[in-house]
């Protein structure tokens, strides 16, 4: 598997050590691409920013670890790009726009996507072939 999509709930995992983390580190060791749309950022902040009103991370951490989000070689996607798609697939399958952004630009680049959220998972791997648990990938 040379080509990825990863959502956010893998993307926080690289930063925050919690279950699935030494999974979610290892996509980032072999040679791979590893796609994203830009929400990325977005999601991750929110996740982070709910770590900081928690104060289980300092609000400097936050800061450094978005930053580092973008040194990683991530090939980014435009979300406005896959909108069409994202609501078709968030209306027939019931799940957010925001995971349908990602469920959308694996299907539109026929590759897999990575996800470590477990609601997301069990509710479409049965019917998404190109849906896999981070644990399971690395």
């Amino acid at each position: 598997m040379n080509r990825l999509v990863v959502d956010a709930s893998v993307a926080a995992k690289w930063f925050l050590p919690e279950e699935h983390s030494e999974a979610a580190l290892r996509l980032l060791e072999e040679e791979r691409e590893l796609l994203v749309p830009d929400l990325i950022w977005a999601e991750v902040g929110n996740t982070l920013w709910k770590r900081r009103q928690k104060n289980e991370i300092p609000d400097e951490d936050a800061r450094l670890i978005l930053q580092e989000l973008g040194r990683f070689n991530l090939v980014v996607h435009s979300s406005q790009d896959l909108a069409d798609s994202a609501w078709t697939i968030a209306s027939r399958w019931k799940r957010s726009f925001y995971d349908s952004l990602y469920i959308a630009l694996s299907e539109s680049e026929s590759c897999p996507m990575v996800t470590a959220d477990r609601r997301l998972f069990n509710a479409l791997s049965a019917a998404w072939p190109n849906l896999r648990w981070v644990a399971d990938i690395a």
